[in-house]
């Protein structure tokens, strides 16, 4: 495990790397973490070891403090569990407005179910989550596939973070709530729903699935599994059944509210085509990155990919920071910024991002009048 602190890029670490970076000190390793190497909570294989990199100062609350470090530990392990972190789509259907509806609903009865007293409370609120899921999941094809595989992912590492990090089951229940209502304010739902529903349905699951984790690894969602847990049967008038329970969750409220926000997505969208569709536009393609990013921001562009507001990108060409938007290609082949000011030098920038080219790259023209790309120098 190592330590880092962002602003120095300073380590503390509980063994040493095979390359001697890292030296002995009070029990201890230190050094500095390289340029080419970015900063976050996460597993990290770097010179030799697969480490859990912590970023310093942890959280001053002892119990979100070891749910954090649980959750990242389960990451360094996960491949040997056999859980590999497989390809995540882009899960889009969840900065619509009726994808966020019916998530804001199905976290509201999962709240509801893990805080419930009463057996009969807690399983009809239950069953309300699988409802508004399986709406979800009727106007959106996609969406069962792609949010089971952030939640094999990030949603079984923060139940096992809710598990592991907090010694009674009411502690759990409190922790998996603060993650229920942690998220609602986040500026988009792509990519950190799962911190929020894993949790929840493990706990679920826990007391109604016994050996439940057995089935992981046939790739069984949540929402499966509870199911088959409370009998719960596909029915064919799911709209209507999650128009009616909708209103002992403050539906109409909640659909005003992502009535207006959809109405400002849909400017943002015309935003970001402008700038990293129509160009002109700068793409670097991934030779072998490593991504550093706020999974609470990101903005999808349809099939063009996905905006990230702020990211940070290491590859063999170098390294590139963004704080303005950059488009991850839906595939993560590449990385589209808006054009240079100057295509001259080891360092360029452009709209709100910086690139540090290293020897051996440089940027050329490419095939659309006024883009450029990356390319080798020889």
């Amino acid at each position: 495990m190592m330590f880092v602190d962002a602003p120095s890029r300073s380590i503390v670490a509980s063994a040493s790397d095979t390359k001697g970076v890292l030296t002995a000190k009070d029990g201890a390793f230190v050094g500095v973490l390289p340029a080419d190497q970015n900063v976050s909570n996460t597993a990290v294989a770097w010179n030799g070891i697969t480490w859990t990199q912590m970023l310093w100062p942890l959280p001053d609350d002892e119990r979100r403090r070891a749910t954090i470090i649980a959750h990242e530990l389960f990451h360094r392990i996960q491949p040997q569990l056999g859980l590999p972190n497989t390809h995540e789509g882009s899960n889009a259907h969840l900065d619509e407005m009726n994808g966020r509806y019916y998530m804001q609903l199905e976290w509201r009865a999962l709240a509801r179910a893990i805080g419930a007293g009463r057996v009969a409370d807690r399983k009809e609120a239950a069953k309300d989550a699988l409802l508004f899921r399986a709406e979800r999941y009727r106007l959106y094809p996609k969406a069962a596939s792609e949010e089971h595989a952030l939640e094999q992912n990030e949603g079984l590492a923060e139940y096992t973070g809710v598990r592991l990090g907090n010694p009674t089951a009411e502690l759990q229940t409190e922790m998996a709530l603060r993650d229920l209502e942690a998220h609602v304010t986040d500026a988009t739902f792509v990519r950190s729903f799962a911190y929020a529903t894993g949790p929840a349905y493990g706990l679920l699951l826990d007391r109604y699935a016994s050996g439940w984790h057995a089935q992981l690894k046939s790739g069984k969602g949540f929402e499966a599994m509870l199911a088959r847990a409370l009998r719960v049967a596909a029915t064919a008038n799911a709209e209507q059944l999650a128009a009616q329970r909708a209103a002992q969750y403050d539906g109409a409220a909640l659909r005003d509210v992502e009535t207006e926000r959809e109405a400002k997505r849909q400017q943002q969208l015309a935003v970001n085509r402008r700038k990293f569709v129509d160009g002109p536009v700068l793409t670097l393609k991934f030779q072998k990155m490593n991504v550093q990013f706020n999974p609470s921001t990101l903005q999808p562009l349809g099939d063009a990919g996905t905006v990230y507001p702020t990211i940070r990108i290491t590859d063999e060409w170098g390294v590139i920071e963004g704080k303005n938007g950059a488009l991850m290609k839906p595939d993560w082949s590449a990385l589209v910024v808006t054009a240079p000011s100057s295509t001259s030098g080891s360092s360029v920038s452009g709209d709100g991002w910086t690139l540090e080219l290293k020897a051996g790259w440089k940027i050329v023209p490419d095939t659309r009048s006024g883009d450029y790309m990356l390319a080798p120098s020889t």
